[in-house]
């Protein structure tokens, strides 16, 4: 990949990391209220009458933040294989992975007809 077609990427990878942090930032604020009022909350959640009880939104929450940090680690990942010279080659199968493929999945480790193999 030429330094034209990595600046692209580079530049593409932290656009998305800066707004999955953003996201992450929100989830931690909701994370955060969330336990103030469980704490707060009484013991009768379970039978709340009014919607999602707290234990499913923090369920909810929690799987929102592991995304968020999966998504950070690939975009990390990807950075480093720009670093390293790997980025936009396929691991399994060693061809480049399409432009295309990689402006809409960044983080695309595989190319298309490996990825669909999985």
């Amino acid at each position: 990949m030429d330094d034209k077609r990595s600046a692209e990427f580079r530049d593409l990878l932290e656009e998305h990391r800066e707004r999955v942090l953003h996201a992450k930032r929100r989830g931690d604020a909701d994370l955060s209220d969330l336990a103030s009022a469980r704490s707060a909350a009484t013991a009768d959640d379970e039978h709340d009458p009014e919607g999602a009880t707290l234990s499913e939104e923090w369920a909810r929450h929690a799987g929102l933040d592991a995304e968020a940090e999966a998504e950070l680690l690939a975009i990390d990942r990807s950075l480093g294989r720009i670093d390293d010279g790997t980025y936009g080659v396929c691991a399994d199968c060693g061809k480049r992975i399409p432009v295309a493929r990689l402006r809409v999945r960044p983080t695309a480790t595989k190319c298309v007809d490996c990825a669909s193999k999985s």
